[in-house]
């Protein structure tokens, strides 16, 4: 499940202090050391109020929670695509990842000079995206010079991708993402063999000063992030990457203390890694016994048993079926056994796709 979502932002806008949070909040238990596996790459644990509430009720021997990764790309400026600054390692870095955090200056500070000059997140936005949008350009023209000799072969691959890749032109021509054409199932497989960056979903990371943490709804920056985002069909997240590295730092009741003082019930970390872990499509189940309570990451849309092959190959390759119950299903009976009295308890076969907090006992035979 080596998913990833990439941090990118223009100078100065926060990223490395942002990175800096999430490295701190690293995961620490045994399955997920906090290391870094590479200077630029954190694991981070996903929060999940769930994995809490099981454990209350099993009262197991340990919990282990479900973790991915976050990586921080380098720096980019104006020119990227043509290889500017630090151009071709940011777009080689950016090929990597799965799903893309952008992170947004929206806060004003003397100090902190800004690339261009002045604070304007949509321009800061739109460098960013021209310059994924322009090496995507740049990717399907030489694409469609090699697609159309075969065309004209009638090779029949190349009749079908060449109309598609004449459509994805029309778009980023009209400085538009890939992600935003509309494709039917066939043209989706064809443009994703192209591995374009302008596919990758976004996610906008609005950086605050520290006034505007517990109501960012006066910040004029972070308004104008919001439409942007609106008409692109992205989320937006708020944090103070200055305060995130504080609290980062803190856990159990100073924390909360600390979350209180500052008058928001979470931090912005924690929305933003659950953000991000659901724009890469990622999903929880649980499996909860007396030894252990433990959350898992999957896909959405993967069946019972490429999901037990997560825990381990045998698992998938013996699997028989899957005991399950959902977790509101649970709690509400209270144990493992009134759920089942109550018929909550479901075996489900090799055809079941497993759901966002499913509770799991997988039955195999190797």
């Amino acid at each position: 499940m080596a998913l990833t979502a990439g941090i990118v932002g223009l100078p100065n806008v926060g990223k490395s202090t942002l990175f800096n949070a999430i490295t701190q909040a690293g995961a620490e238990s045994a399955n997920y050391p906090f290391c870094t596996i590479d200077p630029n790459v954190g694991i981070v644990e996903v929060p999940d109020h769930r994995l809490n509430k099981l454990t209350e009720l099993v009262q197991p021997k340990k919990t282990v929670p479900t973790a991915f990764e976050f990586t921080d790309i380098a720096g980019i400026v104006k020119g990227a695509s043509k290889g500017e600054g630090l151009g071709n390692k940011f777009l080689a870095h950016i090929r990597e990842v799965d799903a893309i955090c952008q992170v947004v200056r929206c806060f004003a500070d003397e100090n902190i000079t800004h690339v261009s000059g002045s604070v304007d997140p949509i321009d800061d936005i739109e460098v960013i995206n021209l310059e994924l949008i322009l090496a995507d350009l740049e990717s399907v023209d030489k694409r469609i010079s090699r697609v159309e000799k075969l065309a004209k072969q009638k090779d029949k691959e190349a009749l079908v991708e060449h109309p598609v890749l004449v459509k994805i032109k029309e778009a980023l021509e009209s400085e538009k993402a890939a992600r935003t054409v509309e494709l039917t199932e066939e043209e989706a497989k064809v443009v994703k063999g192209l591995h374009l960056l302008t596919t990758k979903p976004m996610l906008y990371v609005a950086n605050v000063g520290e006034d505007d943490v517990a109501d960012p709804s006066g910040n004029e920056y972070v308004q104008k992030v919001r439409e942007y985002a609106a008409a692109d069909n992205a989320e937006v997240i708020v944090i103070c990457a200055k305060i995130e590295e504080e609290i980062a730092e803190l856990e159990g009741e100073e924390k909360e203390m600390f979350l209180e003082e500052l008058g928001i019930e979470e931090s912005g970390l924690d929305q933003l890694i659950r953000a991000a872990y659901s724009l890469l499509g990622l999903a929880t189940y649980f499996t909860a016994g007396v030894q252990e309570v433990r959350a898992w990451t999957f896909r959405r849309g993967m069946k019972a048993p490429q999901c037990a092959g997560i825990i381990h190959s045998d698992f998938e390759r013996g699997f028989i079926r899957a005991e399950t119950v959902s977790y509101d299903d649970l709690m509400a009976a209270g144990s493992m056994g009134a759920a089942r009295e109550a018929g909550k308890v479901r075996l489900e076969g090799k055809e079941y796709e497993v759901k966002d907090g499913d509770v799991i006992h997988f039955r195999f035979n190797v």
